[in-house]
C-alpha cells in the first residue's frame, strides 16, 4: 500500500524552453492567420501553463477550447470596432475571466 502525502505547497514546475515554444508557436500562428486564430494560441499556452502549475499541493487543469472562445473573441473584436478602439482595454479582462471559469483543480 502506498501512502501519499499531501502538501500544501505551491509551485511552477514548467521550463523556459518549453514556455518559449509555446509562447512561439502561439505568436506564429496567430501572425500567419492575421489574429483569428489567436484563441487557439490562448488556449494552448494555458493549457501548458496550468498543466505545470500547483496550488496548495493540487495540480490545475484547463478545460477551455478555442472554439469556445471563439465567440467571445468575435465579440471583444466587434466591440473594439464599434468603440474605436476603447474596449481594448477591457478585452484582457473578458479573455481572463474565460480562462479563469475554465480552470479547475485536476483531481
Amino acid at each position: 500500500m502506498e501512502v501519499t502525502v499531501q502538501t500544501n505547497e505551491s509551485y511552477f514546475d514548467g521550463g523556459l524552453l518549453g514556455l518559449i515554444g509555446i509562447s512561439l508557436l502561439g505568436i506564429l500562428i496567430t501572425l500567419i492567420t492575421l489574429g483569428i486564430c489567436l484563441p487557439w494560441a490562448i488556449c494552448i499556452k494555458e493549457n501548458w501553463l496550468t498543466k505545470h502549475t500547483v496550488v496548495n499541493g493540487r495540480r490545475l487543469s484547463f478545460d477551455g477550447t478555442a472554439i469556445g472562445l471563439f465567440g467571445t473573441w468575435i465579440k471583444i473584436l466587434l466591440l473594439v470596432i464599434v468603440t474605436i478602439g476603447i474596449y481594448s482595454f477591457w478585452a484582457n479582462l473578458a479573455i481572463k475571466k474565460w480562462v479563469v471559469k475554465h480552470t479547475h483543480f485536476a483531481e
